[in-house]
């Protein structure tokens, strides 16, 4: 080969590479990258991988309407696997490295506590659909879940209610992280508020993937023998498999000792024969029994899309709170970024204030214009033999989060960012 030969071939390689460089790049400019986080394996896969799947059909959706801003949103996906550290780290290789403009993601506390500092520090922004215990308000987390004041409270309320059995004494049974430990603080100091002593009060943690609960519910017996009395559920994971198969195994029935859980929906008891536990609650912001169109519609996109995409057990899919939660913060968060005209982390935050979207719970749903949380309605629902819920107690419309318990001491003040 001559020299000249040489020289032509070098530069043709060259303009090949510049021309491949910037086609990725103009390729990378006609998108978005938005980080999805969820634990895709590990004690909690059972509650967070359909939160994975509805936040892909969520992204579906808003691209086969022209996308965000004429752009596609290009999910990444990463599994941190109920590893709490892991999720850090998970945390900023999306935004360090992937450069996605928003994460959509977390379910424990533990796992949202671990990744904030990454958040604060990158400043990015998480979307957080879960429920928690509160005490917190992060300039970087838009918290789509609820509030106590917007589930574990008026819960308690309904126990302690002629409707809701009239309970005067109550076990306090949680996984044993920030979430339960947090929520029983609030409760004990509200149970307190209203003259339950702490002789009536049993608090109980096991840890997570925890699958004998015998003896803890031998002792529910034993302890209910005092006086009428509920069990408030913080437990979470795959542990609530082997809890209510034991309250069956027990004859432990709603009409003797009422069970209310905070952390277990559709997709939680999906793979357990619901039968001996109908009548035991679910407090959440949002049921799939709930009738209107926009949930008709929500209900039918989804199954329709597990069906597609060959999920598992796709014949037998059902939404839950969490899920709406995830498909609400997506739309929200779509909804101030072309407000913003951008997608700096800035300029979508003060874009979020006040941004409202019609949710599947049939309720128009607001984002506070303080304190970066939802104005969600509250609703009690009864476990029937097919796995769904009956909405037995509803509130009349949104309520507004308080981040910050009344019932903690130094709190007052504390509502807003």
């Amino acid at each position: 080969m001559s020299r000249r030969t040489l020289l032509k071939a070098t530069a043709a390689g060259a303009l090949a590479l510049v021309a491949s460089s910037w086609m990725q790049q103009a390729m990378a400019a006609d998108t978005i990258k938005v980080g999805i986080l969820h634990s895709l394996s590990g004690t909690m896969a059972i509650s967070e991988t359909s939160l994975k799947d509805v936040a892909l059909m969520t992204i579906e959706e808003i691209n086969a309407k022209g996308g965000v801003m004429g752009k596609k949103l290009e999910p990444v996906i990463v599994d941190p696997a109920s590893n709490w550290p892991l999720f850090a780290e998970k945390a900023r290789q999306l935004v360090s490295q992937d450069k996605v403009a928003v994460v959509f993601g977390c379910w424990t506390s533990v796992s949202r506590k671990s990744v904030l500092p990454v958040f604060k520090e990158l400043n990015s922004l998480l979307f957080y659909p879960v429920q928690y215990e509160g005490e917190e308000l992060e300039k970087n987390v838009f918290y789509t879940g609820a509030a106590p004041n917007q589930q574990a409270i008026p819960a308690t309320e309904y126990l302690m209610s002629k409707e809701g059995g009239g309970a005067k004494r109550f076990v306090l049974l949680g996984t044993d992280y920030v979430y339960p430990r947090t929520t029983n603080k609030i409760l004990r100091a509200f149970l307190k508020s209203k003259g339950v002593k702490d002789s009536d009060i049993d608090e109980v943690y096991t840890p997570f993937g925890h699958s004998d609960y015998q003896t803890i519910v031998a002792n529910i017996k034993k302890f209910s023998a005092g006086g009428k009395t509920a069990v408030i559920s913080t437990i979470n994971g795959d542990s609530n498999v082997p809890f209510y198969k034991e309250l069956g195994n027990a004859g432990l029935k709603a009409t003797d000792v009422p069970v209310v859980a905070f952390s277990v929906g559709e997709e939680e008891l999906r793979g357990v024969d619901t039968k001996p536990l109908v009548g035991h609650l679910a407090a959440w912001n949002y049921f799939q029994s709930v009738k209107n169109p926009v949930n008709t519609a929500f209900i039918k996109q989804w199954k329709e899309y597990a069906v597609a995409k060959k999920l598992p057990n796709a014949d037998t899919v059902v939404t839950n709170d969490p899920m709406e939660a995830t498909y609400v913060g997506i739309h929200m968060w779509k909804q101030a970024v072309e407000k913003a005209k951008s997608t700096d982390t800035d300029k979508v935050i003060a874009a979020m204030a006040g941004q409202t979207f019609k949710a599947p719970s049939g309720y128009e749903l607001t984002m506070d214009k303080t304190n970066h949380h939802l104005h969600k309605p509250v609703m009690i629902g009864e476990i029937k033999g097919d796995g769904q819920f009956s909405v037995v107690w509803k509130t009349k419309g949104p309520i507004r989060a308080q981040p910050w318990s009344p019932f903690i001491a130094g709190n007052e003040d504390k509502q807003k960012l």
